[in-house]
């Protein structure tokens, strides 16, 4: 593996390493397993509500970094003087319909139009839990920067977004947006949002370096020993932001789950890590709150450092912080009596 740019194979994208991206070889087995599948998905107590306190935006965060988990890979990024809005997705359904598909589990704690001054918009790839064309489109004709990894930004171009304001990417490249410099590194995925063009954009994670802090937003990613890499080159880390769900027996490749997600903040060299990609939607045959539960035993034996707030609550990054919100809609055996 090397942080240069990605490589094709003709006009598809390939990973850092050799990748088993749960293609039509598995969609039977895949099928089986959800239907055999007994755990709690969707939570049977309704999540939330989460509602933003958007006066807080008023106030520059004391330690210069502040973070909003609005759900899944969505977070309102304040660090060093610029806000970073990541893969937002606002929309009811992860999927090409409405009508159908996976659901979120709460609502948005922060309406679009709520949202205080963007400096960026990070997309991290083109799959719908991460590229939700009805929330590009809200910002259509707006003078606010996009950076996408390589053929994304055919979408929002598309979807109405400023050609002058999107900025494709290759792993290495970076944009400086105001003092924070944003640098595109690999990860181990896949892209497509349909049956025919798997692989034909590029997939990132991102290294986002500001005058006091650097963080790292991993987007999607299987493990691979490239964390070690990027930790080298661009760690440490002050806070690593890593995916912890939506992971399964056959797809290990491109989804780590918690105990990976450990290996690879210690690898990147992280202070304090905070789990992504969780309890939103249903995306894989785990119980909505396990990767939750097991990332915290997971860090308590590795002695890692976490940073779970409540969606929709701006919290500051002074240290470990666990807010265990999820706790209070879990079912008890009392409650399935």
């Amino acid at each position: 593996m090397s942080l240069a740019g990605a490589q094709k194979k003709g006009r598809k994208f390939l990973n850092p390493i050799p990748t088993e991206d749960a293609g039509f070889g598995k969609m039977i087995p895949i099928l089986r397993e959800y239907m055999d599948n007994k755990a709690e998905n969707v939570p049977k107590i309704p999540l939330g509500p989460f509602k933003t306190d958007t006066s807080i935006y008023k106030t520059p965060p004391a330690s210069g970094l502040r973070i909003t988990w609005v759900g899944h890979s969505s977070l309102l990024i304040e660090i060093d003087g610029i806000r970073i809005l990541t893969d937002p997705v606002w929309s009811q359904r992860v999927s090409f319909s409405q009508a159908f598909g996976p659901k979120r589990f709460f609502q948005p704690p922060i309406a679009l139009e709520d949202l205080p001054p963007l400096d960026a918009v990070i997309v991290s790839h083109d799959h719908y839990d991460h590229l939700d064309k009805a929330t590009i489109k809200f910002f259509a004709g707006k003078p606010i920067p996009f950076i996408t990894p390589m053929g994304v930004c055919k979408y929002l171009e598309d979807w109405g977004i400023l050609k002058n304001y999107t900025n494709e990417v290759d792993w290495g490249d970076s944009v400086m947006i105001g003092n924070c410099n944003i640098t595109a590194t690999p990860s181990r995925h896949f892209s497509g949002r349909g049956i025919i063009n798997r692989n034909e954009t590029l997939w990132a994670s991102f290294v986002i370096k500001g005058p006091q802090h650097n963080i790292f937003f991993g987007a999607d990613s299987g493990w691979f020993p490239g964390f070690a890499e990027i930790g080298e080159a661009f760690g440490p880390f002050d806070l690593t932001m890593l995916e912890i769900g939506a992971y399964g027996k056959y797809w290990p490749d491109i989804h780590m789950g918690p105990d990976h997600a450990t290996n690879a903040h210690l690898a990147l060299k992280g202070d304090v890590m905070m789990p992504l990609h969780w309890a939103t939607f249903s995306l894989a045959p785990h119980a909505w709150y396990e990767p939750g539960e097991r990332l915290v035993n997971f860090a308590k034996e590795k002695n890692i450092k976490l940073f779970m707030p409540e969606p929709g609550k701006p919290t500051e990054v002074n240290g470990p912080y666990n807010s265990e919100w999820w706790k209070r809609f879990m079912r008890t055996e009392s409650q399935d009596i």
